[in-house]
């Protein structure tokens, strides 16, 4: 079938003697009509959507035709074929006013057409699927003609696919405010997918490659350059918690952004605004400008927002639809329509220009994975590892000494200030590149883990002389704080590793398997120690076999030990 025959004949001035602007009452009867006129190469501003992804026997589907409020189409043909197959299926009910449906392959009402003086941006008709039949997965083609000389053939929709269940309609999803579209589409959250992307579409999601038609876990943006690089239209969808956003930025932090929100506004609805962050403080509102077409959703607690938009990305020292940058996605609680700090967020690897579609990974830069690791190596293994050695193997090596002092004390010196030194050159990484506070229970626990670290070899240092009468005091102070320290780095751990690894989970759980080994081992250290002290004065033997036996523990220990560490330095790596 010749559409693009057809779309000529149905708008074309030149076409004489039809003055319903509908020269056909058949697609067959165009095959003997030739134009000489090609149909633009490049991608249409116009577009086929549907409100759901899926139909039943029987079942009536919209099917909405659109495109930007500045740029009407004045002509169109629409029909549903088979997938892989040129066959029209299903039919079309009759529309009113602007619309008449058509035959082709001699099935009556397979298609639709425009009627005369049609000049739109926005039209929905309806297609019914057959009563009875094969089961099979369609799709919607449309032509659409903007002028005698310009016009797009074969703009498919997305596959709808037939199912058994119930129609996977959007009730109760929200528009949003500022929409221009005299009849806004509304969207279900799975009509957003992840077809097309790094095709006609820049795609970045967390986790990597997911599908949002797929998983309601899944947080996804995209980003289409519509035809003639004026306009974008673009989407957003994720778990709610209060609003969703993405922006764009010429660095991997924030600050100098320009970003899009989707989230719960003052009326108890879900709209779409404009903002630009200038610093680590709340993003600033400005004007949504020419932005159209806005569709919303809020179901099965999944947000989803997508519009098209000519207004260009814009950051201090950069700006343009070519210019790449760098992709940011976060999410949050929102309170009266006002966003609050986000919980997650989500960076790509590398800078992107949308008008190049690419599928961007997520990624956090090197200093961030430096800061992780160092906290992890010196409160999960250089930490423990002197601890243990004060507590467990003072009477290892007895009578060996190093520098003056017994060889446990200056192996105990030695790894507990790696530690500390560790710990403030991450807390100086972190700082430098952040240069904040904010961000939740993970940068407080943090502060207090290098403080109280910085004064505790300051204050080992200004200890009394072991036979002083208050020695101990010093020895209980000592010893709690190491275990206040130790217990505060393992929280700053869980709450550092689930900022970055909010999708799965899977390093969480590796850090709880890590923490639960060092328990096992702590818990086994003690109850020997525990008997050992029952036997009192034990002979020279009793007490070398005791050693012998705390060595070994705490050398399968840390056996252990490096292979948890191994994992999750791995892990962070490559996140």
């Amino acid at each position: 079938m010749d559409l693009l025959v057809l779309l000529l004949l149905c708008s074309a001035p030149l076409i004489r003697g039809h003055s319903s602007g509908l020269v056909i009452d058949s697609c067959e009867e165009l095959k003997s009509h030739q134009s000489g006129l090609s149909p633009q190469t490049a991608p249409s501003p116009f577009i086929v959507t549907t409100e759901q992804r899926r139909y039943r026997v029987g079942e009536d589907v919209k099917v909405e035709l659109q495109g930007p409020a500045s740029t009407p189409f004045t002509g169109f043909l629409l029909e549903a074929i088979e997938v892989g197959s040129e066959t029209p299926v299903g039919s079309f009910a009759t529309p009113a006013g602007a619309a008449k449906v058509l035959t082709c392959s001699q099935r009556p009402s397979s298609a639709v057409s425009h009627t005369s003086g049609f000049n739109s941006s926005y039209i929905q008709v309806t297609w019914r699927s057959e009563p009875s039949g094969d089961i099979k997965a369609v799709q919607f083609r449309a032509s659409f003609v903007q002028n005698s000389t310009t016009f797009w053939v074969n703009v498919m929709s997305s596959v709808l696919t037939f199912t058994n269940g119930r129609a996977a309609r959007s009730a109760g999803a929200l528009t949003g405010n500022g929409s221009t579209d005299p009849a806004p589409l509304v969207k279900s959250a799975a009509s957003i997918s992840s077809a097309n992307c790094g095709v006609t579409k820049v795609c970045f999601s967390q986790p990597s490659n997911c599908d949002p038609a797929v998983s309601a876990s899944c947080y996804f943006m995209s980003a289409m350059m519509l035809a003639g690089g004026t306009a974008v239209q673009y989407e957003m969808t994720g778990p709610y918690e209060g609003y969703i956003a993405f922006g764009f930025s010429d660095d991997q932090k924030m600050g100098n952004d320009d970003i899009y929100v989707c989230g719960m506004n003052s009326n108890g609805q879900v709209g779409v605004q404009h903002m630009y962050s200038t610093g680590r403080t709340t993003p600033q509102v400005v004007a949504l400008g020419n932005v159209y077409n806005i569709t919303t959703s809020l179901q099965n607690n999944v947000i989803s927002c997508s519009f098209t938009t000519t207004e260009i990305i814009s950051i201090q020292g950069t700006s343009g639809f070519s210019q790449s940058y760098y992709f940011m996605f976060v999410c949050g609680p929102s309170s009266n329509g006002q966003i609050q700090f986000h919980k997650h967020d989500f960076v790509s690897t590398t800078k992107m220009a949308i008008s190049t579609p690419v599928v961007s990974e997520r990624g956090f830069p090197d200093i961030i994975k430096a800061h992780g690791s160092l906290m992890l190596i010196a409160w999960m293994t250089t930490g423990t590892l002197g601890m243990m050695v004060a507590r467990y193997l003072k009477t290892m090596a007895k009578g060996t000494t190093m520098c003056n002092k017994d060889l446990w004390f200056v192996v105990h010196v030695g790894v507990m200030l790696l530690t500390v030194a560790a710990t403030i050159i991450a807390f100086i990484l972190i700082f430098a590149h952040t240069r904040d506070w904010s961000g939740g229970a993970h940068p407080v626990l943090g502060c207090l883990v290098m403080i109280l670290s910085f004064f505790q070899p300051i204050v080992a240092m200004l200890r009394c002389g072991p036979q002083h009468h208050l020695r101990y005091l010093f020895n209980t102070s000592h010893f709690l704080n190491a275990v206040i320290i130790k217990s505060l780095a393992v929280g700053a751990i869980f709450t550092g590793l689930n900022l970055i690894d909010s999708s799965d989970g899977w390093l969480m759980k590796v850090m709880g398997g890590f923490l639960a080994w060092e328990a096992l081992f702590y818990i086994m250290l003690e109850v020997h120690n525990g008997k050992s002290k029952e036997k009192g004065s034990a002979t020279v033997e009793v007490e070398s076999e005791s050693v012998k036996i705390d060595g070994l523990l705490i050398g399968l220990f840390f056996l252990g030990n490096i292979c948890f560490l191994v994992a999750l330095l791995v892990g962070i790596g490559v996140k």
